[in-house]
């Protein structure tokens, strides 16, 4: 995901709505002019003529800033030609203000006698406070349309993130539990010794699976529990004097961790790289944690067996991890897989955004 940028969103979005705008921009102008062409006393129809008269010369200039110079120029970061075009614009049609406006008003009205209250440098200051006045007033408008747009599209991606993250979650869910269940069910056929105490703990996992895991983030001590657990309850199927090698190099255990994320690494291991009654290398399992940063390694025989399962959820455990890390740590995670002749092993480097 990518972060939002004023520029990019300005330059390709128009949030300017001309006649709201403009209308009032417009009628705060002319009543303000009005009051100071009349000098506050009583207002006649030729000042509100020579004021309209003023307004036209004033909107080209300011019109030609806000749809011509601040979009092609300003918003794309040229700014040492936009203050030249400002300045240009600004000087050439004050100048014709104070040049044309009173002759022009003299032809259309004639029965009207006309004063130029303003003249020379004035019309120059008048000029430049508003048109300076009315481009911060228009960055602001669209400032405001920005930051409310942004907190739109930020809502609209959390609420996207969270309905991925469920989805995950609820199919990692079941297929843990099927799982699992063919366990439970192989112990059963083998009438092993056992049994009853692989129920409590799957019984423990599925109560930390359901459960607690509906969360953001859970403490890295708690994901430890879970895979202790599951080594534990994956022992009773697994005839290998040392099936798992587990090495733990924590430095604080309440690091925060994405939940069940690592699960599906393990699971995957024991499903490719252990078979029952089969001479194996055993799994490797290292996590280290230090500071901001967590480091997960797994490495598991290669046994490049033909009887993989061949089901729909083939390959469901490591597509979820990869699609949980560009959700969750987008820009702060590293995931290597390396497979040879003898070995599969993944690394998972994570960075903690907090």
């Amino acid at each position: 995901m990518q972060s939002l940028n004023l520029n990019s969103i300005l330059k390709k979005t128009n949030y300017h709505r001309p006649l709201l705008f403009n209308s009032v921009l417009w009628l705060l102008a002319f009543i303000i002019l009005a009051f100071i062409f009349s000098k506050g006393k009583s207002i006649f129809t030729a000042d509100l003529i020579f004021t309209g008269g003023f307004i036209i010369f004033l909107a080209i200039p300011a019109c030609i800033n806000f749809y011509v110079l601040i979009p092609r120029l300003l918003k794309r970061e040229k700014y040492l030609l936009y203050a030249i075009s400002f300045a240009i614009n600004l000087a050439v049609f004050s100048l014709l203000c104070d040049i044309a406006l009173e002759p022009i008003l003299d032809q259309l009205f004639p029965g009207f006698f006309f004063i130029s209250y303003l003249s020379g440098w004035n019309i120059f200051l008048v000029f430049a406070i508003f048109l300076i006045a009315s481009t911060l007033i228009k960055l602001a408008e669209d400032w405001i349309y920005f930051n409310t747009n942004e907190n739109r599209i930020l809502k609209q991606r959390n609420q996207q993130i969270a309905t991925q993250l469920s989805a995950l979650r609820a199919q990692i869910n079941p297929h843990f539990l099927f799982n699992a269940l063919n366990v439970i069910y192989a112990l059963a056929l083998e009438k092993k010794e056992g049994i009853s105490d692989a129920v409590l703990q799957l019984s423990d996992i599925l109560r930390y699976v359901i459960y607690d895991t509906d969360t953001q983030r859970i403490a890295l001590k708690d994901e430890i529990k879970l895979i202790k657990n599951y080594i534990a309850f994956q022992n009773h199927r697994i005839n290998s004097p040392t099936p798992v090698n587990l090495k733990l190099d924590i430095e604080n255990e309440n690091f925060d961790i994405y939940p069940m994320l690592l699960l599906p690494l393990i699971e995957n291991s024991y499903k490719h790289g252990i078979i029952s009654g089969k001479e194996a290398d055993p799994i490797q399992i290292a996590l280290f944690q230090k500071n901001s940063n967590f480091k997960f390694v797994i490495s598991n025989a290669n046994l490049q067996t033909d009887n993989k399962i061949k089901d729909k959820y083939f390959g469901v455990g490591l597509e979820n991890i990869k699609t949980n890390l560009d959700l969750v740590y987008p820009s702060t995670h590293e995931l290597n897989i390396t497979e040879s002749m003898h070995q599969f092993k993944v690394e998972l480097l994570i960075k903690n955004e907090h």
